[in-house]
């Protein structure tokens, strides 16, 4: 029974905790929920197998129970008991075949069934690198919108308070997911939560000494040697054994006292105040245009002025009298002016939608990018999303968006790429980037031979409830997703120069998912349908 019980907590740690040969980030709401149906169907079998483990118990207790009666009648009178015939007999019998038919009872292993569940589905689980992903994502958010760990913790995102709720443990392993990436800014945020919920007396595996162990090396990674010493010191008066704590403890109390003298500045202690968002700044990285891309996915910094405003309409389009719209127009609503960014209402059905989702959920993978130096599509952590390429062939929906497209634009759709779809899930986005190649790219497209990327006519298949927003740093815009619309916008001037305005991102999505389709249109074949302009930037 214990040998069974064990087997089976070894098979879940092992499940949970391997690598799978399809070792794949779940940057997919659309993939992600077929893991909620797999878990369900594994409790399922987990409760199947209580059942039986206790079906079992029981059997054996009641033999326990009739044996135990015996046994004490026995032993009270041996000779007694065994100078009758009928229990010298019964006594053989017992011993000869009932704790055969027992020892049988004890062998019988019902968790067969669970593991032979468990072996199909672990296929399809999440891997280690998948939980540091999703960690991440969490982080990312946290950082986007300016939400402190409590407020995950606690389930209370904005415009919304569920019961997804993180435990002292939960905080830890986020906390560690950041320290092994030498990430102490969200190992200190994230260490300290687990502190606060684990001194306000809720349970945990992980010990304190454990989370101040971490958390006071994160602190004195990010500068503040007197809380560093004084968390050091927590840890001491835990655990005065501890094999770093005291070397640590005395090494920061060194390294503070000499910085005290070099600078002449008497020794102040550790602020009181708890570490929460905002103690410390989060450290620059690659993207020179992060807070302003940060604040505009929050609705922060937007450059909608009065005078812009007054410069924006909506009408009626009919793709230059183009046939197949001259009784149908397509609903046009300026979203900017200049570059000039245009939103069309009801461009897709939802009938359409559902299509165009039921053919990419097979073949979502992660989204690439193409590689400026090789033209070679290659995955990147500042892209995440799962995407698939669908063409006209695939089903007439696709076909027919695809002229509509050309309909409303008025440019070729023959030589654009095929119709990408993304899906967008947890902390899922696309970091400040251009859809075309730039000057120092020149074979970014080559293996196309359809020229740059002149437009992006990007279609919103889902409403989101929080975060998704399309930005342009550049200029400060911010467009919202609105499920069956579409925003369109030129990538080059009409000489076929990059208009580098144009640099936009995908915010992280914050609740909800996140669907859109977009087709990148090239320069080949617009020779007439967009000549080039008098100038470089017409």
């Amino acid at each position: 029974m214990r040998r069974s019980l064990s087997y089976i907590l070894w098979a879940l740690l092992w499940c949970c905790c391997c690598r799978t040969t399809q070792a794949e980030i779940f940057t997919s709401i659309s993939q992600m929920t077929d893991l909620i149906y797999t878990e369900k169907e594994l409790v399922q079998s987990l409760r199947e197998y209580i059942k039986a483990e206790e079906f079992k118990l029981a059997a054996v207790k009641s033999w326990a129970n009739k044996l135990d009666a015996l046994t004490r009648l026995s032993t009270s009178d041996p000779e007694g008991y065994l100078a009758h015939p009928v229990n010298a007999y019964k006594l053989m019998k017992r011993l000869n075949t009932e704790w055969t038919e027992l020892e049988s009872l004890v062998l019988q292993n019902p968790s067969d069934g669970f593991i032979s569940n468990m072996s199909t589905h672990r296929q399809y689980f999440p891997d280690e690198e998948d939980e540091t992903g999703a960690a991440k994502a969490l982080m990312r958010l946290q950082d986007t919108y300016q939400l402190d760990s409590e407020a995950f913790s606690r389930g209370k995102l904005p415009g919304m308070h569920s019961s997804a709720l993180l435990t002292v443990d939960d905080c830890f392993d986020m906390g560690k997911t950041a320290y092994n990436d030498a990430d102490y800014y969200h190992a200190v945020l994230w260490m300290q939560q687990a502190l606060k919920q684990l001194d306000a007396g809720e349970e945990a595996v992980v010990t304190k000494a454990d989370i101040l162990d971490y958390l006071s090396y994160s602190v004195y990674q990010m500068g503040d040697l007197p809380r560093a010493i004084e968390l050091t010191r927590r840890l001491v008066a835990i655990d005065s054994s501890h094999q770093r704590a005291g070397g640590n403890l005395r090494y920061f109390e060194r390294l503070l006292f000499k910085q005290l003298n070099e600078m002449n500045q008497a020794y102040e202690p550790a602020s009181e105040e708890p570490i929460q968002l905002g103690t410390y700044s989060r450290p620059k990285d690659h993207l020179p245009e992060r807070e302003a891309y940060e604040a505009l996915c929050r609705g922060e910094g937007l450059q909608m002025t009065e005078a812009r405003r007054s410069r924006l309409f909506c009408r009626y389009h009919n793709g230059y009298m183009n046939p197949r719209l001259l009784l149908k127009p397509m609903k046009e609503e300026d979203e900017w002016d200049s570059p000039h960014i245009v939103r069309y209402l009801d461009i897709l059905s939802h009938g359409e939608i559902e299509k165009i989702k039921e053919l990419a959920k097979p073949r979502l993978a992660r989204a690439t990018v193409r590689d400026p130096k090789t033209g070679v599509l290659t995955t990147a952590n500042y892209r995440v999303s799962k995407s698939a390429w669908l063409e006209g062939e695939d089903d007439p929906v696709i076909d027919r968006v695809n002229q509509r497209i050309e309909d409303i634009t008025g440019l070729t759709v023959s030589t654009a790429e095929l119709l990408q779809v993304a899906n967008y899930g947890v902390g899922g986005q696309y970091e400040p980037h251009y859809d075309f190649s730039r000057k120092d790219e020149p074979d970014a497209f080559k293996r196309l031979g359809t020229g740059n990327r002149v437009a992006t006519f990007l279609n919103y298949m889902s409403d989101v409830e929080a975060g998704g927003a399309t930005v342009f740093p550049d200029f400060g815009a911010a467009i919202w997703p609105r499920k069956g619309t579409a925003v369109f916008w030129y990538n080059l001037f009409k000489s076929g120069e990059g208009d580098y305005r144009t640099r936009h991102a995908a915010c992280p999505v914050l609740v909800g998912s996140k669907w859109v389709s977009n087709k990148w249109i090239h320069e080949r074949g617009q020779e007439f349908r967009r000549p080039c302009g008098l100038t470089e930037v017409d």
